[in-house]
């Protein structure tokens, strides 16, 4: 299962990922990515609490570098795969953003409800 949590700041936008990053996930976040409107901002995903990441989700990094993204990465399976990837690791200010109680927040899991954010749920 995949969480990705959503916060659009006026710098950046920050995507926190948590758990596997598979093809179903990957997909995803390369199409919320291609529906956000980032206005220019940067892109920064936090890849610390990823715990898998395979092919298609690798691929996907590679896209979202292409894109100028930029990366954290606080444990070393996610360090490993920004060095294997070639992926730029971001700034330590904005990394630290909060992704929690901000109103320009927002939740997604994917599993068999991938498609709307956490909060439309019942």
């Amino acid at each position: 299962m995949l969480r990705v949590q959503m916060q659009e700041s006026a710098d950046a936008t920050v995507f926190r990922l948590e758990g596997r990053f598979t093809r179903e996930g990957a997909e995803h976040v390369r199409t919320l990515v291609a529906q956000s409107n980032n206005n220019g901002t940067k892109l920064v995903f936090d890849l610390t609490d990823l715990m898998f990441i395979d092919s298609v989700g690798e691929a996907v990094l590679s896209f979202l570098e292409r894109l100028g993204a930029e990366f954290v990465a606080e444990t070393s399976y996610s360090l490993d795969v920004c060095e294997r990837l070639h992926l730029p690791l971001a700034r330590q200010d904005i990394s630290g953003l909060p992704l929690s109680g901000g109103s320009n927040e927002r939740r997604y899991s994917l599993g068999s409800d991938c498609r709307r954010p956490m909060k439309d749920r019942t």
